[in-house]
């Protein structure tokens, strides 16, 4: 989750889309020059564990659009593909 977002906030599409699972990944992922993400608060996460299969997080990503303030607040599905951790999408 916090790589996620520091890819988001770094502009690194790459890593965002690498770390998305493919039957819910989207074709790109194109950057906002407005946008500015600026901190994540994980509230809570369930699972996730060395012998689970997926795991949910709940979190804040509080961001800057213009110069204006933003929070967007998501719970999170993770799960395990090709032996590693990706994201699913929102519960």
């Amino acid at each position: 989750m916090r790589s996620r977002f520091s890819a988001f906030a770094l502009d690194n599409s790459d890593y965002v889309l690498r770390t998305w699972h493919p039957e819910t990944r989207p074709g790109s992922v194109e950057p906002d020059p407005a946008l500015r993400w600026t901190r994540l608060e994980v509230l809570e996460h369930s699972g996730g564990g060395v012998f689970d299969a997926e795991g949910t997080v709940e979190f804040r990503a509080h961001f800057t659009d213009g110069g204006r303030p933003g929070v967007m607040a998501e719970k999170s599905r993770f799960v395990r593909h090709d032996g590693r951790w990706v994201y699913w999408g929102p519960l």
